[in-house]
């Protein structure tokens, strides 16, 4: 292994509020959590074209899609999912450092490894989003047959099944998407975003 003592961190020359204010939008992790198939996906991607249409630098870090390149080596077990979170989690924190909105849509099932992620940024660069679900409206939607499977026994480990979920104490948006549709998902969060001034208004060219 390379000695981590020649490793060091190299600063960009252009800065994070440089950046934002070109951007007119501060850099921040929007952190979903929830059930398979209780609308993460969905709604991240939904949210995500708003954005762009609105000129913001906004991204969907999705998870099937991050199990087919970056952590396509780990599996299911709570050790590669811990560690499937921890490198989404510095991944987030990277982008959000480059005043990039980046929409984190993952199951995320226990609560110590989103606060691990939480915690990799600075105060307010991170919200939760709980996307939520009865397990029942899940079920019946399943786009993938994976509840099927797993109350077969054919999928091991799976999260709500036979493997816990440990919803959000505090997050700091709730999203019902049994209640809503995905449009109102979306927009509930864009004036969370906007109330708390995330959003900050026309972008201008900065002076580099």
């Amino acid at each position: 292994m390379e000695d981590q003592r020649n490793i060091r961190w190299h600063h960009s020359t252009v800065t994070r509020e440089q950046r934002e204010r070109q951007n007119g939008h501060k850099g921040l992790t929007i952190w979903f959590t929830g059930l398979s198939a209780s609308g993460k996906s969905t709604v991240a991607n939904c949210l995500e074209e708003k954005l762009f249409k609105m000129g913001c630098h906004a991204m969907v870090l999705d998870g099937d899609n991050i199990r087919h390149g970056l952590n396509k080596n780990l599996g299911f077990s709570k050790d590669d999912r811990e560690e499937n979170i921890r490198r989404i989690g510095e991944l987030a924190k990277l982008l959000t450092s480059k005043a990039i909105i980046n929409i984190a849509a993952f199951i995320s099932p226990y609560r110590a490894d989103r606060a691990t992620a939480r915690a990799l940024q600075d105060e307010g660069d991170f919200i939760e989003v709980f996307i939520k679900c009865p397990i029942e409206v899940c079920e019946k939607r399943d786009p993938k047959g994976l509840y099927q499977k797993a109350r077969a026994g054919i999928i091991k480990d799976f999260t709500g099944v036979n493997d816990p979920y440990e919803e959000p104490e505090d997050p700091e948006v709730v999203i019902d998407t049994s209640l809503k549709d995905v449009d109102q998902c979306a927009d509930e969060i864009i004036k969370y975003l906007e109330r708390t001034r995330v959003l900050m208004g026309d972008p201008f060219e900065a002076t580099l």
